[in-house]
């Protein structure tokens, strides 16, 4: 005699054997090429390993030492420098771009791809012309003007390269952004923006009121996302100073590259590293919470 299930419950499914054949092998392979590593790599931190050879453990020695290198603290100053300038025109630009994108204007739909192309080349490949064009194109141009201080190369200058890369990662970073805020604007309802146009509101305060408060979840995401990739810029900075000129130009993620992997500082960058992953976590966080408190208050 078999008892009926009361009504009302639901009854759980057996899970069954394929779901096992597909999570067990992922996890098997996360566990392999992730948590292993990061393990190695966090014991590897407390000792002087070099890359090769042996090694002796000298527990957070390396994590002190960060904090009295000047090689250290200029990459961080430089990173952040380069990140949140990048992120502020970035954002700006973007959102302008998404709102003229949004009109009504001929060839919308093709101006939407034109700008998303950038999105879609190679970083390095995008770095190398921009290298050519700093080195070449834009000193003629410039000296044609009698634009002196754009004359030379301005990627040789060490108190101007970093903006070089500033121009270049934020000319390819937009697209994304648009992509972004494009889906925000088309989220407004039509007849909220006509209503304020109607009471006589002006396109600043329809903005300043409806616009950016609809779509600051939108706003809050490529703000997030935005600075956490600028904070790791890595292949920029090879393609158009590799560091230069001296170390002005060194992010912590090119430091961490050339330190560890070719200065023999395998231990005390895998150190470095760990210290900056958690140093990104923690911008993050705080900028999520920061920008969705500002979403409750709009």
């Amino acid at each position: 005699m078999t008892t009926a299930a009361p009504p009302g419950r639901r009854t759980r499914k057996p899970v069954g054997r394929t779901f096992y054949w597909m999570v067990i092998p992922a996890l098997v392979l996360f566990v392999l090429f992730h948590t292993l590593p990061v393990l190695q790599g966090f014991y590897y931190s407390l000792t002087d390993y070099p890359g090769y050879g042996s090694h002796e453990f000298i527990g957070f020695q390396n994590y002190a030492n960060l904090f009295k290198d000047d090689r250290v603290l200029d990459a961080y100053l430089f990173t952040f420098q380069f990140a949140i300038v990048a992120t502020i025109l970035t954002n700006v630009i973007a959102l302008a771009i998404a709102m003229g994108l949004n009109a009504k204007i001929r060839f919308r739909t093709t101006l939407r791809g034109i700008f998303f192309i950038p999105n879609v080349l190679a970083i390095l490949i995008v770095g190398y012309i921009f290298n050519y064009l700093f080195s070449n194109s834009l000193p003629v141009v410039a000296e044609a003007l009698g634009i002196e201080a754009l004359s030379t190369n301005i990627l040789v200058n060490p108190d101007l390269a970093w903006l070089g890369i500033v121009i270049v990662a934020t000319w390819q970073a937009v697209a994304f952004n648009i992509i972004i805020y494009l889906a925000g604007l088309q989220t407004i309802p039509g007849d909220v923006v006509e209503a304020a146009t109607i009471d006589g509101a002006g396109r600043w305060r329809q903005f300043v009121s409806i616009t950016f408060p609809l779509i600051a979840p939108f706003f809050t995401i490529n703000m997030v996302l935005s600075l956490k990739n600028f904070l790791q810029v890595f292949d920029h900075i090879i393609a158009l100073t590799n560091g230069g000129p001296g170390t002005a130009t060194t992010s912590v993620s090119v430091l961490i590259y050339s330190g560890g992997l070719e200065g023999g500082e395998y231990a005390y960058q895998t150190a470095n590293a760990i210290v900056y992953f958690l140093v990104i976590v923690a911008v993050s966080v705080f900028q999520m919470r920061l920008l969705q408190r500002r979403e409750m208050s709009a």
